[in-house]
């Protein structure tokens, strides 16, 4: 758990709100949660009961329309990664959370982070503004496809997630940009 812990004091609380009391407390209540590739850390219909945190490994979140995965965003080290609006509501998920490698995860239930936000302001401070940050990432990526062509969107990512195209399949890709993998294969001949 100390290597756990080290990991994510450099990563993800150097501007946060969080005491050394608040910290500790934080991370013991966390449970270690380790997947295979392909393990689903939540199906679609499920109701969301927790909070993950990737120390890691990578994950990712799809839903199935007809015949096809569509993903909608790529976790990896040092991101937090839920269901919003089904943990919030209570409301069967519409999507799929996966591991897409050898995952390991500290693992919040909600009833404890609710217990923990009633102990802490400082923690109750930290998880909102993370889960903002998350609905934020959300609302940004649907803006994207939105407004940006194609080859826009893969050029975005080749200059500022230059991850995804290292860690993520091509057709993982295509999908998350929004085309088929024919159409990203011919617009990676023509920008590289």
């Amino acid at each position: 758990m100390k290597k756990t812990t080290v990991c994510i004091n450099n990563s993800i609380l150097q501007n946060s709100p969080l005491d050394d009391i608040s910290t500790e407390q934080l991370w013991n209540a966390a449970q270690i949660h380790i997947v295979k590739q392909g393990d689903f850390l939540l199906r679609a219909g499920q109701t969301c009961q927790h909070i993950w945190l990737l120390e890691k490994g990578a994950c990712r979140a799809f839903y199935d329309h007809h015949t096809r995965e569509i993903n909608t965003a790529f976790f990896f080290e040092s991101d937090f990664i839920t269901n919003m609006k089904s943990l919030r509501n209570q409301d069967p998920s519409g999507y799929h959370l996966q591991a897409n490698t050898r995952s390991v995860l500290l693992r919040w239930h909600k009833d404890t982070l609710a217990g923990l936000y009633k102990l802490s302001p400082a923690i109750a401070a930290f998880g909102r503004e993370r889960l903002e940050l998350l609905a934020i990432a959300g609302e940004t990526h649907a803006d994207w496809l939105k407004t940006h062509t194609p080859e826009e969107r893969y050029q975005y990512i080749l200059q500022h997630q230059p991850e995804l195209i290292q860690r993520v399949s091509i057709t993982q890709l295509s999908s998350y940009i929004g085309i088929s993998r024919e159409t990203l294969s011919r617009i990676r001949r023509r920008v590289l």
